[in-house]
């Protein structure tokens, strides 16, 4: 047994690590959105909305945010027609976690990790944004094609970001870069 342990060590220490980050990030997380009304939005979604109507503004579009007066979502009116709603979810944070948790499972010099998981974390922050607004036109002129749009290729493109940090994160600055 002693024999696995030891051949298996960076694997148990990459799971433990990932896990252990991953797991105090997450309630972290849970305890700030525990820290609003059942029916209130958070902070950050609502940044969110305020950045997504800021890009929609720079392009002329006729958008409105607002928050529901039921519900815990604010809701998307792009040109007088309710088409989407921001919702916790929608924020990136739970991508962020799942991104600095590996980052922190593999890290590499302590500047240079956390420089990496800041500057990480701002790009999928913006490109969360970005793709929130995009949505926004294309579910507008297309909404028979909401679960392909919504549950496929944004999804696509946001993971497929962040896996290519990770891979650009282990070749270049962790402490397995060779």
């Amino acid at each position: 047994m002693k024999k696995y342990l030891v051949q298996f060590k960076p694997f148990l220490i990459f799971i433990g690590t990932f896990f252990s980050a991953y797991i105090v990030l997450t309630l972290l997380y849970k305890f700030y959105l525990n820290s609003f009304a059942t029916n209130d939005v958070d902070g950050i979604t609502n940044v969110v909305g305020h950045n997504v109507k800021q890009i929609m503004q720079w392009f002329n579009c006729d958008i409105k945010i607002q928050k529901s007066v039921l519900y815990p979502y604010l809701e998307v009116w792009y040109n007088k027609k309710f088409t989407l709603r921001i919702v916790e979810g929608c924020n990136a944070i739970s991508v962020i976690i799942l991104f600095a948790s590996f980052v922190i499972a593999f890290s590499g010099k302590f500047k240079t990790t956390l420089l990496f998981i800041v500057a990480g974390s701002i790009l999928i922050y913006v490109l969360n944004v970005l793709r929130v607004a995009i949505l926004t036109v294309l579910l507008f002129r297309f909404p028979e094609n909401e679960h392909i749009l919504h549950g496929v290729l944004f999804p696509l493109i946001i993971y497929g970001l962040v896996f290519i940090l990770w891979v650009f994160w282990v070749n270049k600055f962790s402490k397995y870069a060779k």
